[in-house]
């Protein structure tokens, strides 16, 4: 339990900031899984707007530090590659 006024505030500030990470973070695996099923099941229609929704939601989640910039450039160039070579 805080014994300060800042540091009640701060907690608060932890649990909406963590929520708000974790939604990042789901999305981010969401969007991923969606996109590796349709590269195994090669939907190539399907396959660009996956894509586009994948880069963004992690470089989204990059940007607010939800991952590391290093993870999102490596997810994004390996999904990418092997979206290329299912078309």
């Amino acid at each position: 339990m805080a014994n300060h006024k800042s540091a009640a505030k701060r907690a608060r500030q932890t649990v909406r900031k963590t929520a708000v990470n974790s939604a990042r973070k789901s999305t981010v695996k969401k969007v991923e899984k969606k996109l590796v099923k349709a590269i195994e099941a090669k939907d190539i229609k399907a396959l660009p707007e996956l894509l586009k929704a994948f880069t963004s939601s992690v470089m989204k989640a990059a940007k607010t530090g939800v991952i590391k910039k290093e993870t999102a450039s490596r997810k994004i160039s390996r999904l990418s590659s092997r979206a290329s070579t299912a078309k």
